[in-house]
Parts: structure tokens; sequence; C-alpha cells
């Protein structure tokens, strides 16, 4: 007979964290025939041919066992190679490289290692799903920074400005945004770098999606604020391979920054994770050394870009209004015109039509009235998601 009593035995904290509202309706598509879903970001693209080959060799020939807690020297080194190439940062490999289970983890340890009990940590939103949880979860207070459609989803100098307070430790920087698609060029970064300067703040800039930005120039490449003078040494930066290497499923990223932070976020890995998948591993070497590779990147960005534009114009169409992203691969529309919350507009939407998005308010209570859509899908998915949606809008009015 179990007489325990559960709600006293569990941890208030890890009670009180609500459930992914991402999962919740891909989960809902699960249990449904006929669904078309654009509720994930996962590319559809298979992890490039070259990327798999390596670790199919690495298997072959018997590499399975620990790395060093950081990660191969290997990789490391290459990682630090690409940074250079990516952001113009020079990080030296032994000490301020860590390798992380995704991106994920190392968003997970970068907050841990700096979080006491009630520090403030800046979160801009409509922001990706993870950042206030884990914040919470490590006794900090997450503080929302709302950031609005008419200022194209970016961190603005005042809006910064006005959520710092005494208690204030880390600023969460998202950008590539998801879920907006919003990308924070270098003069806009800048204002925002003027403002942590001379502070005790750090900030955590999350960089999964700085491979995709769109625009064709240089001057619409990305730019991470550890590059900006003074920035550096108060910069964690956060990436991975999921996303523009088409890497999801290996759960390989990594966390860079300086030394006396990053010797700390080693400790928390070492105990909570061990290593990464050293398979993984090999494959990421090959990922950021090979010719082939960086092709296949500049074919799938082009695609993306191309989905990019067919969603804007299509919500556009429908009567729908549509930001432009320039980054990441989500669109998100506003749907306010329907008279429906996000929650009921994706209801609906999923039961009459068979076509699963995410409402706005998963990524903070500042997304209600817009949804979430993800192009990382073919040119025929998206184009019969776009007709059933079409209709939904149509049998509303």
């Amino acid at each position: 007979m179990n007489n325990l009593d559960y709600e006293k035995i569990l941890s208030d904290k890890v009670k009180n964290v609500k459930f992914s509202g991402i999962r919740k309706f891909f989960d809902i598509a699960a249990t449904m025939d006929n669904v078309i879903s654009l509720s994930v970001g996962e590319p559809d693209f298979k992890t490039p041919w070259a990327i798999r080959r390596k670790a199919i060799l690495s298997l072959e020939t018997g590499h399975t066992r620990y790395s060093s807690n950081s990660g191969m020297a290997e990789l490391r080194d290459e990682v630090c190679k690409y940074m250079q190439n990516l952001i113009g940062v020079t990080y030296n490999p032994k000490n301020e490289i860590v390798m992380t289970v995704g991106g994920s983890e190392a968003i997970d340890i970068a907050i841990r290692a700096l979080v006491n009990n009630g520090d403030e940590v800046l979160v801009p939103e409509p922001c990706f799903v993870c950042y206030s949880p884990i914040v919470e979860l490590t006794g900090g207070v997450s503080v929302p920074i709302v950031t609005k459609v008419e200022d194209n989803f970016k961190l603005t100098p005042e809006a910064l400005k006005a959520a710092i307070t005494p208690k204030t430790k880390a600023l969460i920087l998202p950008f590539p945004n998801n879920p907006t698609g919003g990308v924070m060029r270098r003069g806009e970064l800048e204002k925002i770098a003027e403002v942590l300067r001379g502070t005790n703040i750090i900030t955590i800039s999350d960089e999964i999606y700085a491979e995709l930005t769109y625009g064709g120039s240089d001057l619409n490449k990305h730019v991470s604020i550890a590059s900006l003078e003074g920035m550096r040494e108060r910069t964690i930066v956060i990436n991975g391979f999921s996303k523009a290497f088409a890497m999801t499923g290996w759960r390989l990223g990594w966390v860079s920054g300086p030394e006396p932070i990053l010797t700390q976020i080693l400790k928390i890995h070492q105990y909570a994770i061990m290593c990464s998948p050293t398979t993984s591993q090999y494959a990421a070497i090959t990922a950021l050394s090979s010719p082939e590779v960086r092709s296949d990147i500049e074919f799938m960005v082009n695609e993306y870009d191309m989905r990019r534009r067919l969603c804007v114009k299509s919500f556009n169409d429908m009567g729908l209004t549509c930001f432009n992203p320039e980054g990441a691969f989500y669109v998100f529309p506003c749907i306010k015109s329907t008279g429906l919350t996000s929650e009921e507009f994706c209801e609906r939407l999923i039961k009459a039509k068979r076509v699963a998005v995410v409402p706005g308010t998963a990524f903070g209570a500042s997304g209600e009235g817009f949804v979430r859509v993800s192009y990382a899908y073919s040119l025929k998915h998206l184009t019969d998601a776009f007709a059933r949606i079409e209709e939904f809008l149509n049998e509303l009015i």
C-alpha cells in the first residue's frame, strides 16, 4: 500500500515550474491523424553526410570511451577556430571552452554558475522557454523585459536600464531570437554594451542561431556582443550544432567565456554530466572543419531564407500581420484580428484543420496575440499548412 505524500516529498521549486508550451501542441498532434505540424524548431534536413560518415568511422574503429570533461582537445581547438571566424573573438581551448550536451545544458550550467538565491536575471521576452525556469530552479528571480513588434522585437537600451536593480546579476541575450526571429545588429548591440560596461552584470548570449541570419550582405551577418569593446570579459557565449548543422539528436553544444567563469561551469558539468557524447564529438570535428559541410550549411541557409519569405508573404496575404524576421527559422504572426487568444487560436486550429502551431504565450506573457510558426519544414509541408490555415480564417468570419 502506497502511503507516501508526494506533495511533501517533491521540491516546491520543481512543482512550480510549468511544462513547455511548445511540447503541449506537439503532443496533441501526436494523438491525431493527418496533422501538419509547424510547432517544433527542428531542421527537416538530414545531418550532412560528411558528419555522419565521421561518426560511423569513429564507432567502427572503437572510439567509444569517455572524453575529457571539457571535451576532446581537437574539438575544442576547432571550436575556437570557428568562433574566431564567426564572431571574431579568441578563446583559449584549454580553459575557456566546455563541450556540453546541447546548447540546453550550456544555458543551464551557465545560469547555475552565476545565480545565488534572490539574484535577478533579466530575460527579454518573448523568448525560448527554458531561461526563466532554470533561473527559478537556482533560486534566482527571472525579470522579464518586454520586447515589442514596433521595435522589431529588439532589446532597447531604455528598457534594459529600467530593468536593472542592485540585485541584477545577469542578462540573457537571446538573439537571433526564438520565437520572433528578431536580430540585434552591431549598432544596437553597442547601445546595450554601453549600459552594461562598468557594471558587474554578466551577459549570457545564446547564439545557437548565429549562422541563420538573412539579408545577403556582410552588414547582415551575425554580431556577438562578446566581440564589442570591453564585453568579452563580461559575456558567456552559448552555441551548438543542433540548428545550423542539422544535428538536433546528436546533443552537442558548447559554452565559452572568461576562464574564471568557465572554471566554475566545468565543475557543474563534471558532476552533472561527466562529458558530452564521444561519437558526437568526433562528428563535430568534421562539422567544423569540412569544406563539404560548409557548403551544406550555405545550402540550408538559402533554403530557410526562401521559406522565410514565403511564410511572411503568406500570412500577410491572409490578413495576419507578420513581422519580417531576420534570423532563426520562425515567424511570429499577429492573430489579434481574429478576436481569439493565442491559446484559443492554436487549439481551434489544430482541432478544425489539423495544423499545429505554438501560442505566443508559451514564450512569455508578452507573446499574447501572436503564434509561433516554424519554417524548418519543406515547401510542400508549409504550403499545405497555409492552405488549411487560410480555410480556418475564412470560416471564422
